[in-house]
């Protein structure tokens, strides 16, 4: 499983929250009446420098406290920005490829698909909802763990894959042929070719490998309700609905909108090299 960072945020706002709030009702009180206390008993034979600094002494915070009070604003922003606005993520599979690479990192619009509460997913707001051709972010049925893939199809869909060939409600669904490329593979390098694809309205490239799979498989599919059909754009090298089934509405996490920075896996440098606005 992917690390939550919302839950460890979650976590820490509460804990940060409830240092604060019991400093406040229980121990702060002590303090106001530790110095109230020194006041009246008015030490006349120390000097005005230590009754202030003994003063400073009765009245200081504990450390925990200090540093509760100080991460505690910080932190409930992020986790607002987090959960509401925008949260970056990184690619790690090549499953997106040409559209992303192994090592982008990108940002996912929180609120597009409707505002949801940190770690259960609630959804408490409605904004939009997803459409075909959006990159989208979520939990897949089979793994607990964040995905990212291209909305193929939208509830009640009828969708088929046959011959390398994509059809929605049997609709075929237009491409052309741009250049033939070398993909990448488990196997090693393997000729392919790249396509664009119009999903839509929503014009985007794939790529298959030149090769004639003649395994018998599921080819149709009909999307049940308030469940959305998912593909990779590298379609010869992606786990996806195709496989484990499709992905329900409340595991939605955001829709992918840019990529903002790119590191190669192992020891490189990140780079802005890829940065775009992601189609």
């Amino acid at each position: 499983m992917d690390m939550d960072f919302a839950l460890v945020l979650v976590v820490l706002v509460a804990l940060c929250g409830l240092i604060w709030l019991l400093d406040s009702m229980l121990l702060k009180k002590g303090r106001i009446q530790a110095v109230e206390d020194y006041r009246l008993k008015s030490p006349e034979k120390k000097s005005q420098k230590v009754v202030e600094e003994e003063l400073s002494a009765l009245a200081q915070e504990p450390v925990v406290v200090e540093y509760a009070k100080s991460f505690f604003p910080v932190l409930l922003i992020v986790l607002i920005f987090r959960s509401f606005v925008l949260e970056p993520f990184q690619i790690p599979t090549g499953s997106m490829i040409p559209t992303m690479k192994v090592g982008d990192f990108i940002l996912v619009n929180k609120y597009s698909y409707g505002l949801r509460l940190p770690v259960v997913g609630t959804k408490i707001m409605e904004v939009g909802e997803p459409r075909r051709g959006e990159i989208m972010v979520f939990i897949p049925p089979h793994e607990d763990k964040y995905f990212v893939k291209r909305v193929i199809g939208l509830p009640g869909d009828r969708i088929r894959y046959e011959d390398k060939t994509l059809y929605v409600n049997g609709e075929e669904m237009p491409r052309e042929f741009v250049e033939k490329i070398s993909i990448k593979y488990s196997q090693g390098e393997l000729p392919g070719s790249l396509y664009r694809e119009d999903l839509g309205g929503v014009i985007h490239d794939t790529q298959f490998i030149d090769i004639v799979d003649n395994r018998s498989r599921r080819t149709s599919w009909i999307v049940p309700d308030e469940h959305y059909f998912m593909m990779g754009d590298n379609r010869d090298n992606s786990s996806d609905s195709r496989v484990w089934g499709t992905v329900h509405e409340s595991k939605i996490v955001g829709k992918a909108i840019a990529v903002w920075l790119h590191k190669e896996p192992g020891f490189h440098l990140p780079n802005f090299s890829n940065n775009q606005l992601i189609n």
